[in-house]
């Protein structure tokens, strides 16, 4: 008998109410980069268009759930996510992740086969392979001063400049980054079985988490079927290529693999 999630309570906390897609035949769990939450796919839903329903995550420390305590353990989030992922899942679903929120949706990817349930697809986008990655098992961002993990996430250009040119936005989010970057920088890799998940590995040509290498060292860690694809632009190349992306996560999530 496959083993069975615990029952969680307030499961709703990790999946705000969005836009529904009632004649939807698929289903697309987002998890969010460093510092963001659920709202940073606020405009996929009319994107993807109505065939799949986007289902953002809400991770503990932001959104409506700012008053709860930040994570900063990857095996964390996913034990605690993983029941309710279940419960709200009611169709095949698929799961995406960028940045940070890749390496979330790879480690829930194991967790979901553990128990049984896995999804069609993973689609990872702007995170090396994390047996690869520098970052796996030790880095220093989240140890950085305030004004050099600002000048971090100024580098990267993916936070709004409102936040950036407001200390007191500035003062709320930097904890949640830190702690996002905890979540990266402390993570260590563990040798499993390859996922038996068709993986497709999204990446920006300026971004040294997306060069080829980078890429490709997700084809290690699936025995099912993957994907490349490149994009011009940084690390956060899919605000710009948002529509190719959606499409590419569709196509994902409706297990057209092949087409993808």
């Amino acid at each position: 008998m496959k083993p069975q999630p615990e029952p969680r309570p307030g499961a709703s906390r990790w999946f705000p109410p969005t836009a529904t897609a009632p004649d939807a035949t698929a289903q697309l769990f987002c998890l969010p980069h460093a510092g963001a939450g659920a709202a940073t796919y606020r405009d996929w839903q009319s994107t993807i268009g109505g065939d799949v329903e986007v289902v953002p995550v809400e991770l503990p420390g932001r959104g409506a759930r700012f008053a709860e305590p930040l994570v900063t353990s990857a095996t964390e989030n996913v034990e605690a996510l993983a029941g309710p992922l279940l419960e709200r899942a009611d169709k095949p679903f698929a799961l995406f992740g960028h940045s940070m929120g890749a390496l979330l949706a790879y480690e829930l990817a194991h967790e979901l086969v553990r128990l049984g349930r896995p999804p069609v697809h993973l689609v990872v986008s702007g995170y090396a392979a994390p047996q690869l990655s520098p970052r796996s098992g030790g880095g220093q961002v989240h140890t950085l001063s305030d004004d050099r993990l600002i000048q971090h996430i100024k580098a990267l250009q993916g936070t709004a400049g409102e936040v950036l040119d407001h200390p007191e936005l500035l003062e709320l989010l930097l904890p949640v980054i830190r702690a996002d970057y905890q979540v990266c920088e402390t993570h260590e890799f563990t040798e499993r079985p390859p996922l038996p998940v068709p993986v497709t590995a999204l990446g920006g040509t300026e971004d040294p988490a997306g060069d080829d290498e980078a890429l490709r060292g997700w084809r290690e860690l699936t025995d099912a079927e993957f994907r490349v694809a490149t994009f011009l632009g940084g690390h956060f190349f899919l605000h710009e290529h948002l529509d190719d992306v959606a499409g590419i996560v569709r196509r994902a999530a409706i297990s057209q693999p092949s087409a993808i």
